[in-house]
């Protein structure tokens, strides 16, 4: 309604309509959020550090708005799908569906619209290809503190290195120090970067550090006023162990069992693991991870919207900015699995978690609860009936784990809650894939694609120490390729001398480390074999990092085998027990 008849309104008129339908909702903006729409309908970059709950979705729907009236292409992008979905639906809402798309990894809904949700991978291989030709004149990057992360960061530096022409808004509640971004993305685009910043949070947090065991602890969270809870587990099978082990506590009452089971009327749990989530979720009880089929999640999410779960036993995608109501944050531990080792919790993963506590409207606080171990807790009871002279002295007492912990307690606690987030650092790489994503532009544009690559590293946030390393990593990813067969050196005189292979789809991509050596164990494969296609998917898997279903089956395996032993010799229950933590999975 705010565009005229004879062409797109002023960037001020623009504005008026947008405060005016904001005003129509009967919610006042807060100081921020004025600050950075002023901002962006001024034509500034925004980089908008304002705590979760404080409004930042409607300061990215200001842009979207902005770009729309003037008949330009804007784009939302996330780190996570399900963050990606919920944002393209809420979108529909406010601008209609013929205006919206979206593109992820699972699939493509009107991809010419002039806004487009797409996860951050997806934006960075268009930003790569297109360059300054991208076709969106503004990008809202969410969660932006993703830049920091060992494995996806890059995939949120590319769009800041190659989009010159574009209006940028990063957001999140984490962001640390971003002085060195600020400063280089306002020298590459010309464009003065205006960074917005607030403390306050519109619901205050409490803290509790727990020594209760945790099902008696998340009944008398669950029951007592703090419901829903989030409990953030770091694996999946940890949140699915908790989640049942709920089962044997009465967190609803008969009423709100009734309300679930009529809500869940009519929905088909087909899966092999459906009757598990459905039992639960009668109960009161919600799981949200990844491995989850995106049905079961959304189902979660819907419910857990209307407030219908006591628990959610989560992985920590919820807290990546999912609008699921929490009252209740639940650490069930503060150490975590990086990909390398276990470590501490950082202060920016955990405030962002944290943040999900407390609802603005409906919750006067939030809360966030720490876990104590497990063995800590169970040593203290011990200790406690040695005391009552219920157990004797010679009790043996628990023993930390010896895999999968890193010890924490009370004073761990206390230091990520008052530390600021960590400085973000550059996480610039060069794999094959990016390697053959530019040499496939390369094959277009008759450009030369590593002397691309080149100018690519040298504009990238990195040291220059690192950016030398870079460029050695280039001519080694690009040696590997040519002598996998995926690139055809043409010789010094060609233009372009390096061209990847023309029987190759044009879409060819190689994502994982282990990817030439898939390419190499296929063409060695029997294609008569009546096993090929099985084989294929042996090859497939072998080079994924994380194969779980695979992994855990063949631990449950050589446990099973090692305790029929270890009994047959009569060694003591204890010992048994200890002798099992060294199991694992074969490792070649």
């Amino acid at each position: 309604t705010v565009i005229p008849a004879g062409g797109f309104p002023s960037d001020d008129d623009a504005l008026d309509a947008f405060l005016t339908w904001n005003a129509g909702t009967g919610l006042s903006l807060y100081d921020a959020q004025e600050e950075a729409i002023l901002e962006l309908f001024s034509g500034d970059h925004v980089i908008l550090k304002t705590p979760t709950g404080s409004g930042k979705s409607l300061v990215a729907v200001a842009l979207h708005f902005r770009e729309l009236a003037a008949g330009r292409r804007s784009v939302y992008t996330a780190p996570i799908k399900a963050l990606v979905s919920e944002k393209f639906l809420a979108l529909c809402d406010l601008f209609g569906p013929e205006n919206v798309g979206m593109m992820t990894g699972d699939g493509t809904v009107n991809r010419d619209a002039r806004i487009v949700c797409c996860t951050a991978e997806i934006l960075a291989k268009m930003a790569l290809r297109d360059g300054d030709e991208t076709p969106f004149h503004a990008v809202v990057m969410d969660e932006f503190h993703y830049y920091g992360d060992r494995d996806r960061g890059m995939a949120w530096q590319i769009p800041l290195l190659t989009m010159n022409s574009a209006q940028f808004l990063l957001m999140s509640a984490t962001l640390g120090d971003t002085d060195k971004i600020e400063a280089d993305l306002a020298q590459r685009t010309g464009r003065k970067v205006a960074v917005v910043e607030s403390q306050t949070r519109p619901v205050p947090l409490d803290f509790v550090y727990s020594r209760t065991p945790m099902t008696s602890r998340m009944h008398s969270l669950s029951t007592g006023g703090k419901a829903p809870v989030y409990a953030v587990h770091f694996t999946q099978r940890a949140a699915s162990e908790l989640a049942q082990s709920l089962m044997s506590s009465d967190l609803s009452t008969a009423d709100e069992k009734a309300a679930l089971k009529t809500a869940l009327k009519g929905f088909r749990f087909d899966s092999p693991y459906g009757t598990t989530l459905r039992r639960l979720a009668l109960h009161g009880v919600g799981i949200h991870h990844a491995g989850l089929l995106p049905k079961y999640r959304t189902l979660v999410e819907k419910l857990a919207q209307k407030g219908m779960f006591k628990v959610i036993c989560g992985t920590d995608t919820l807290g990546v900015g999912i609008n699921v109501p929490i009252r209740t944050v639940f650490f069930t531990q503060l150490c975590k699995f990086d990909g390398e080792a276990v470590s501490i919790l950082s202060a920016r993963h955990f405030k962002q978690i944290s943040g999900r506590a407390g609802r603005k409207g409906f919750d006067d606080a939030g809360t966030v609860v720490a876990q104590a171990p497990a063995w800590i807790i169970e040593n203290e009871r011990l200790s406690q009936a040695i005391a009552d002279g219920t157990k004797k002295k010679k009790t043996v007492m628990q023993k930390p784990p010896k895999r999968g912990y890193k010890h924490w307690d009370e004073e761990t606690f206390q230091r990520l809650i008052a530390n600021p987030p960590e400085e973000m650092k550059s996480r610039f790489r060069v794999d094959h894939g990016l390697v053959l994503s530019l040499l496939q532009k390369a094959d277009e544009t008759l450009a030369d694609g590593m002397a691309e690559l080149d100018d690519l590293i040298e504009r990238s946030h990195s040291s220059q120490r690192a950016k030398v390393r870079l460029k050695l990593d280039a001519q080694d990813r690009l040696d590997e390729l040519i002598g996998a067969g995926v690139v055809v050196d043409n010789g010094d005189d060609a233009v372009p001398r390096y061209l990847v292979h023309g029987d190759l789809q044009d879409d060819f991509s190689l994502h994982h480390s282990l990817s030439l050596f898939l390419l190499h164990g296929l063409s060695l494969l029997d294609a008569t074999s009546a096993n090929h296609h099985f084989n294929i998917i042996t090859l497939v898997e072998s080079i994924l990092e994380n194969p779980g279903a695979v992994l855990s089956g063949q631990v449950s395996r050589d446990r099973g085998a090692k305790i029929a032993q270890l009994k047959a010799d009569g060694v003591p229950y204890e010992e048994r027990m200890e002798i099992l933590e060294d199991v694992t999975w074969p490792k070649p």
